[in-house]
């Protein structure tokens, strides 16, 4: 018997952690399952890992299946490998976290997988360690949108002021002074004017921004928020 042969094979799956912000509220992609095992429960979204498959691929394949979209943000959280995390085999699980535009969302794909935007406030039971999951993936979030520009990512590719400053709200779970906010952000090179208007919220419109990648790259001495 050869040296691999000696070891006990193991499942490998991944779950996909997705975050977006509506009505100024952090929002989770939940799905309460219409497939067994626990029908009827509420979980994210994830898989197992395909034959010739790495599980950053496995990780794209379930976020476009559930989304539409194959441009969302996704990064890697951890992985998570107690033996007795799953009751029915034994599975390690790479979890990831993404960050979309919720516009952007396929609502026919959501209703074909009974997905949800559920307030990160309101989140039902989940079922195995998918709240453990959760939780390690808001931190992270939370602690790389000090220092990255991830929070972008949960925003149109041109937005106004109010827009950023509500995401960046939901995000830490608390409320920015407008005008100290406002001040902050005139100082940041890579948010730039656009020089157009937005006038669907009222006739004077607000003015909208877009975030330039490469001013970022070149201002790295800056603080992100």
């Amino acid at each position: 018997m050869g040296y691999y042969e000696r070891h006990p094979k193991f499942l490998v799956a991944v779950d996909c952690i997705i975050f977006g912000v509506q009505d100024g509220s952090l929002k989770l992609l939940l799905i309460q399952r219409n497939f067994q095992p626990e029908m009827g429960r509420w979980s994210i979204m994830g898989g197992f890992t395909r034959e010739g498959e790495s599980v950053d691929d496995a990780a794209r394949r379930v976020l476009v299946d559930l989304t539409g979209l194959d441009n969302v943000f996704i990064e890697q959280v951890k992985a998570y490998g107690r033996v007795d995390r799953e009751p029915y085999d034994r599975v390690v699980s790479v979890a990831y976290y993404a960050l979309m535009n919720v516009k952007d969302y396929d609502v026919s794909l959501g209703e074909k997988h009974n997905a949800h935007w559920v307030d990160i406030h309101e989140l039902p039971e989940l079922i195995f360690d998918h709240g453990e999951m959760i939780g390690d993936a808001l931190r992270k979030i939370r602690q790389e949108a000090s220092a990255r520009p991830v929070a972008f990512n949960l925003l149109p590719p041109e937005f106004t002021l109010t827009q950023l400053q509500k995401v960046l709200e939901a995000i830490y779970d608390g409320k920015y002074d407008k005008r100290n906010f406002r001040k902050k952000v005139a100082l940041l090179p890579y948010v730039e004017p656009t020089g157009r208007v937005d006038k669907s919220e009222s006739k004077r419109g607000a003015a909208l921004f877009r975030f330039n990648e490469k001013k970022f790259e070149k201002e790295r001495e800056h603080k992100i928020f």
